[in-house]
């Protein structure tokens, strides 16, 4: 994995930032790492005690993609993560419009490493994977356009920091999508924050 730019000490005063809104609020994150009754009380066992809940934002280059195939093009706008673009896809209708979007004034956000070509690459590999699973042999012709739409955006994810003393864990939740996040965005944040 390509190590993550950081903001320097001197850059890491506090900027604006746009990001998609989230959807998981700070009371519903820390609900949901540390949930009540006999599920919160195992996590507690096994994990140690939620000690924290922070926010921290993901740059996302918006891409439009026109994708031909069997002679029938289909249009999407998809973001890719574009810190190592090893995360999901979020794919959107239309480009993100206002109400969808919130400034955010903070420090805790990653900066972008992928430039837009080797982000079309990543993106162009993930969508023929995406067309693949859905049946190999209904893929004819295929022709992948991607076209940046050079807006970058950031996606809000929630931390959660749980453990005893020295041995913390981290746990995350896409605030968009309002589902927990697993190994690859574990090890995105984990470099970040230890960078």
């Amino acid at each position: 994995m390509d190590s993550l730019s950081v903001a320097s000490a001197e850059d890491r005063r506090e900027s604006t930032i746009l990001s998609l809104r989230p959807n998981v609020s700070p009371e519903e994150a820390i609900r949901l790492f540390a949930p009540r009754g006999p599920l919160g009380h195992a996590k507690d066992l096994c994990w140690g005690p939620l000690r924290g809940v922070a926010a921290a934002y993901v740059p996302l280059k918006l891409f439009r993609v026109a994708i031909t195939n069997r002679a029938q093009t289909t249009t999407c706008i998809f973001g890719l993560e574009a810190v190592t673009g090893a995360l999901d896809l979020y794919e959107f209708a239309r480009p993100p419009g206002d109400g969808e979007l919130i400034e955010v004034t903070t420090r805790n956000y990653a900066l972008a490493c992928l430039d837009d070509d080797h982000a079309r690459v990543v993106l162009g590999d993930k969508v023929r994977r995406i067309l693949f699973s859905r049946g190999f042999f209904r893929v004819r012709d295929l022709r992948i356009t991607i076209t940046p739409l050079h807006r970058e955006l950031f996606v809000p994810y929630w931390l959660g920091f749980r453990g005893r003393r020295d041995q913390m864990q981290l746990a995350l939740l896409d605030a968009v999508r309002r589902r927990p996040e697993g190994a690859k965005a574990r090890a995105l944040f984990h470099q970040w924050l230890l960078a």
